[in-house]
């Protein structure tokens, strides 16, 4: 199970992302109102991508006795419509070990097989939102 939590930082926009003891600055860039300290959510979704895949590489790297020197992964999309969605999510990966090339590139298109945050976005995990508590200033 994962349990994460976003809480902003002292009234400002800028928020913190937590999940256990590791944690990320989340943020909106300063010309639409931020801090622009963080990354923002789509920017989030993409490095989920990102790094799912590059987690994903050594785990399946180390199972078949590859060691990988060099794992660099790129994601790239967009957002449009109203409300914004994503348009889709491109990754990319440059990767180096001590296998030959077909291994490796074999390697890749498992990963991309198997990958559990690019296969969730796939398949249309479900999202939901699950309750809400309101306080006021006075509070």
């Amino acid at each position: 199970m994962f349990d994460v939590e976003v809480r902003n930082v002292q009234g400002a926009v800028t928020a913190i992302g937590a999940a256990g003891p590791f944690t990320v600055v989340i943020d909106r860039p300063q010309a639409v109102g931020g801090g622009g300290l963080g990354f923002n959510g789509g920017e989030l979704l993409h490095l989920a991508v990102a790094g799912c895949i590059s987690n994903d590489l050594f785990r399946e790297a180390d199972g078949r006795g590859i060691a990988l020197t060099r794992v660099v992964v790129t994601a790239d999309g967009q957002f449009g419509g109203d409300p914004a969605v994503s348009t889709g999510i491109a990754y990319k990966v440059e990767v180096s070990g001590d296998a030959p090339v077909e291994v490796l590139r074999d390697l890749v298109r498992h990963v991309d097989e198997i990958a559990e945050i690019p296969n969730s976005l796939r398949r249309g995990t479900d999202v939901r939102l699950a309750g809400v508590t309101v306080h006021t200033s006075d509070n």
